[in-house]
């Protein structure tokens, strides 16, 4: 079996599993997954932070993009540009947002760009990941083409009950070594920095 193979496997499985997942668990996970990386070092000296939009049963992000705003940091989202990539684009207000592609909130066009490195914190999406960081995204490479010119610290999000051990990899995936979930943040797979 491919590695491309097994990707699409595990992904039918995880989108199975999270569709069963209560929508009071959801909730709970997502509010204490925002509480642990908002309270990391990482994010209250961050001067500008990147973070997906979430869209259908991702994380829900909102909280982030809100405390990042509230707290004056210079917020960045996603605007895919073409077939596999996207640019961070700093927006000031959630308002700016609509619907782009794949029916994902995104920034207007015209909103200022930033270069990788100017970015201190990114927080990553996930399908499913291991607690070391190794990561199963939707597939498009998006994400690990941004990673492939990112020097700052990131996090990859994801609910406990979605974590796998075995997580097919290949040439072009990047690991992210911070993990967070509702149960903290895992830092190359070991529990780091207990509240």
């Amino acid at each position: 079996m491919t590695t491309d193979t097994e990707k699409q496997q595990l992904r039918q499985t995880i989108r199975r599993l999270a569709a069963q997942l209560s929508p009071r668990y959801r909730t709970a996970a997502d509010a204490a997954i925002a509480r642990h990386l908002l309270a990391l070092p990482e994010y209250q000296s961050a001067g500008a932070v990147f973070c997906f939009v979430s869209a259908g049963r991702e994380i829900d992000t909102r909280p982030i993009l809100e405390r990042a705003l509230a707290d004056g940091k210079t917020l960045c989202v996603p605007l895919c540009v073409a077939d596999g990539i996207m640019e961070p684009r700093a927006v000031r207000d959630l308002k700016e947002l609509s619907p782009g592609a794949y029916g994902i909130l995104e920034p207007p066009a015209d909103s200022p760009r930033l270069s990788p490195d100017q970015i201190d914190l990114a927080v990553i999406p996930c399908v499913t990941c291991s607690r070391e960081g190794r990561r199963l995204g939707r597939g498009g490479g998006y994400y690990d083409r941004f990673l492939a010119h990112y020097r700052g610290a990131a996090v990859l999000v994801c609910r406990e009950r979605l974590l796998r051990q075995e997580i097919p990899f290949g040439v072009h995936d990047y690991p992210v070594p911070w993990v967070v979930t509702e149960a903290g943040l895992f830092e190359d797979g070991t529990p780091a920095r207990p509240e």
